[in-house]
């Protein structure tokens, strides 16, 4: 069985960014790590190869950088990477999913395709449903269990309120994967040595007919959140605070 597994190289949650010009930051000096939902499609692919065989090819669309963060993905257990390689920080879902799919056409269709339910950075949740699209493949995202057997894959999804729906798909299919799903493991440092000797095929978006300029989203600006402001106490009685509160909420912030 050929598993590929969609990666992205994304900022730590717990950077501080900083806006570089109009659609930019400094990425120089931000920590970059694999998308942590993607970690729990890795885990999965890799359970998966452990028990029926095969391999498992890591995927990622991002700067030359990138390569590091399919490393931790091959330290973790999968055979070998590729790497589509851009200058911009941003890709926005289609062009991202053209992208991955023309790479694994390159390389060979797998039985069955692993990506996060979405990115910690643009969390735009809509790469995996364009991939299937191009792909002509069965998709189902926020996956937190799954069943690959005979050919067919069933997953497991809440849908809301505690209620949970199961889906059958036949092979091959997309699985946007999530927490619940299983623990992604902490590779060992023999397993870290490893993934350095291991394969990453570099591409190029020209190398694989794609025009860089053919996404659907154009980025026009990027603005910081706005610093919240410190917090009012309202002293008195209860009567008193609560008239105090509707006042500000009416008066102040305008809200009601």
């Amino acid at each position: 069985m050929k598993i590929c597994v969609c990666v992205k190289h994304v900022p730590d949650t717990a950077a501080t960014i900083k806006i570089e010009g109009d659609t930019g930051f400094k990425d120089s000096e931000i920590k970059f790590v694999v998308n942590p939902y993607d970690e729990y499609g890795i885990e999965e692919a890799v359970k998966l190869v452990e028990k029926n065989g095969g391999e498992v090819v890591i995927v990622t669309v991002g700067k030359p950088e990138a390569d590091a963060t399919i490393r931790s993905g091959l330290a973790m257990g999968a055979e070998r990477g590729i790497l589509v390689t851009t200058d911009g920080q941003f890709l926005d879902a289609t062009l991202t999913a053209k992208a991955l799919k023309a790479a694994m056409e390159k390389d060979g269709l797998p039985d069955l395709i692993f990506t996060g339910k979405g990115s910690v950075d643009t969390e735009t949740f809509q790469t995996q449903y364009r991939l299937a699209g191009y792909l002509g493949l069965p998709v189902v995202n926020e996956v937190s269990k799954l069943t690959v057997d005979g050919g067919k894959a069933v997953a497991e999804l809440e849908v809301g309120g505690g209620d949970k729906q199961v889906i059958e798909m036949n092979l091959p299919c997309v699985i946007g994967a999530t927490k619940g799903l299983n623990e992604p493991r902490y590779p060992k440092f023999p397993d870290i040595m490893k993934a350095k000797k291991k394969k990453i095929d570099q591409m190029s978006l020209a190398d694989l007919g794609i025009d860089a300029a053919a996404g659907a989203v154009t980025l026009e600006k990027l603005e910081p959140v706005p610093e919240r402001s410190g917090a009012k106490m309202i002293e008195g009685s209860v009567e008193e605070q609560v008239t105090e509160l509707i006042r500000v909420l009416k008066e102040d912030e305008k809200v009601l």
